[in-house]
C-alpha cells in the first residue's frame, strides 16, 4: 500500500511528523505533488500552520506492516 509521511520543518524542533495518509486513489492520474501536499494542508493545517510542509512517499508491506521510503528527497510546500 501506498502512503506519505507528512512532515513539517520547525526552526526550534526540527522536523516533526504530522501524519501518514494511505493513497486511496485508484487512477495515477489524479495523483500528483499537488494533490498529495492540499491533502496534507487540509488534514493538518492546524499543526503546521505557519510552517514549511512536506511529505515522503514510502510503501506500507502488506505482510509485515513495516515501511519502505520511496523517495530519497522530500517534496517541499511552503505556507
Amino acid at each position: 500500500m501506498v502512503a506519505y509521511e507528512i512532515y513539517c520543518s520547525d526552526p526550534r524542533k526540527g522536523y516533526e511528523l504530522l501524519g501518514i495518509l494511505p493513497e486511496r486513489r485508484k487512477k495515477p492520474r489524479r495523483i500528483t505533488e499537488a494533490s498529495v501536499m492540499n491533502w496534507g494542508k487540509m488534514l493538518f493545517a492546524n499543526n503546521g500552520s505557519g510552517k514549511s510542509i512536506f511529505y515522503k512517499k514510502i510503501i506500507i508491506s502488506e505482510y509485515t506492516g513495516k515501511f519502505i521510503r520511496v523517495t530519497p528527497s522530500s517534496m517541499l510546500i511552503k505556507n
